[in-house]
């Protein structure tokens, strides 16, 4: 049998699943496709000690759901209050079991079009058309999405890695490693994930991989290592035979019934060593499966060759109509935000809906106009940014755009864009604003514990914590931008702090009245 649709999506995972329900509430013919009986079937098998690393602050002191949202990191967007994540668990690191649940309820409240247990093979293009092979079937569509998550382990060339138990397959239980001595190739938050249940039980643990350990209190990014597995780093500084290693591992092999593993530190001169082992774990993350592609729409890998290459808006880098969601749309902010996660990725997927509507439909990406004065500029700006939690999860990447009118003397504001998606597609106006949610400079203070401030208006670029952001386009250059202090409590409104020097910085840069 033939299908023919405008937008196809394949997965049903989180990113699947939020886009659908947008293209649904859109009146858009779409339909997705499962290869397995029921969504998110990532969380089925992992993280495999079932224990998420996306917060799920239920106790906020907030009411308004917009700003609970930037503490709930697990919650699809949607309009029914019951689908709240929160609703699921309360614990703070939740179950994988528990977004299960709230998945397979957030597509049968929503009466989503999901065709399960229908596994991809093949995708082609030809013209300007997609033909996808599904279930003894053929599906064409003029718009493919693809939101399959991670395809597989990512295998490093390492020789003799073959001997290692992949993340895939290590026993959920540490007890199985008890007074072993143990290696695990990586240092991701999988590797700490692992080596924290074993703590108790083995002997000696050495996590190994060539760059030091990112902490994501330094980077500000919630897939470095995070603060719950600090314990295995306690344990190596207080000298209980635990290490993080910095070095390649050049290759391992069997000898004497155990392992051997020949290392090249990184940061000692090059200095050699051989290591025994009881066991080689290996736990350095996955990586897309690229296999159905054919040649006529094999998408092109970003850098470091898991993930696919992206423009601006989403879109293959390389094949026209492909587009990608959820985490496989995180090139662009690469371990900067969290496109690679839910909290993160639902308002990508909110502005790729509206984009897609847009392309093949016709329906005009939505904005507001309002005065271009500094006044009620100000007023808006700061309105967006105490408000949102689209900036602030998505700090850095996701911008409001203000398309200034000088003769009409109006702006016309977008919301949620990618930065570099509104200075692209504004880059033939006269004047642009855009509006983020930014960080410090990350390498300026050796602790992060330890900041000194100055908490004034005119230093606020200065600023460590998170702020606000204002820049200046013209004709697609950056010719100016304005800082506003940080707060301990996220509410830039102050007069003197925050609104003054707002309305100062627009009233230079907006055509006089």
């Amino acid at each position: 049998m033939t299908h023919d649709h405008r937008f196809l999506i394949i997965g049903a995972g989180p990113g699947g699943l939020q886009l659908s329900h947008f293209l649904q509430r859109a009146g858009a013919d779409y339909v997705t496709l499962e290869r397995e009986e029921s969504p998110g079937g990532f969380f089925r098998r992992y993280p495999r000690h079932r224990r998420l690393i996306s917060l799920n602050k239920v106790h906020t002191g907030e009411q308004d759901r917009e700003i609970q949202l930037r503490w709930d990191w697990n919650s699809l967007l949607n309009d029914g209050p019951e689908l709240a994540f929160p609703s699921y668990s309360q614990e703070y690191f939740p179950h994988a079991d528990d977004l299960l649940r709230y998945l397979a309820d957030f597509q049968r409240v929503h009466g989503l079009r999901v065709r399960y247990s229908t596994p991809v093979t093949r995708v082609e293009k030809t013209g300007d058309r997609f033909a996808v092979h599904a279930g003894g079937e053929v599906f064409r569509a003029d718009c493919v999405i693809v939101a399959t998550g991670w395809g597989g382990p990512h295998v490093p060339g390492i020789p003799g890695i073959e001997l290692a138990t992949g993340y895939e397959d290590v026993p959920a239980s540490g007890e199985a490693f008890t007074g072993q001595r143990v290696l695990i190739v990586g240092k991701g938050n999988s590797a700490f994930e692992t080596a924290q249940a074993l703590l108790p039980y083995a002997a000696v643990i050495h996590l190994a991989s060539p760059s030091p350990v990112r902490l994501a209190w330094t980077s500000k990014h919630p897939g470095h290592v995070r603060g719950q597995y600090g314990a295995l780093l306690d344990s190596y500084w207080f000298k209980t035979l635990h290490a993080v290693l910095e070095c390649t591992v050049d290759r391992i092999w069997r000898e004497n019934g155990g392992f051997r593993a020949a290392i090249t530190y990184t940061l000692a001169d090059g200095e050699r060593a051989v290591l025994d082992y009881d066991a080689v774990l290996r736990c350095t993350g996955f990586t897309m499966d690229t296999g159905p592609f054919g040649a006529t729409c094999r998408p092109e890998p970003a850098p470091n060759g898991r993930i696919p290459a992206i423009r601006p808006d989403f879109q293959s880098a390389n094949v026209d109509g492909l587009y990608f969601a959820g985490t496989l749309m995180q090139a662009r902010d690469f371990k900067r935000a969290s496109s690679a996660f839910i909290d993160g990725f639902r308002y990508n997927l909110r502005t790729l809906a509206a984009l897609l509507c847009e392309r093949y439909d016709g329906v005009p990406l939505r904005s507001r106009e309002l005065p271009a004065a500094a006044g009620p500029l100000t007023d808006d700006v700061l309105g967006r940014v105490n408000h949102s939690s689209a900036l602030w999860t998505q700090f850095e990447y996701l911008a409001d755009a203000y398309v200034i009118d000088p003769a009409q003397r109006t702006a016309r504001h977008y919301e949620d864009l990618p930065e570099d998606y509104a200075v692209s597609r504004f880059a033939g106006e006269d004047l642009l604003l855009t509006v983020t949610l930014r960080w410090g400079p990350r390498d300026r203070h050796p602790d992060v514990f330890a900041i000194r401030r100055h908490p004034t208006p005119d230093r606020a670029d200065e600023c460590a914590f998170l702020h606000p952001v204002v820049r200046v386009w013209r004709r697609g250059e950056l010719t100016a931008e304005r800082h506003l202090l940080e707060d301990l409590q996220a509410r830039w409104q102050d007069p003197v702090r925050h609104a003054a020097p707002l309305r100062s910085f627009l009233s230079e840069h907006l055509p006089p009245h």
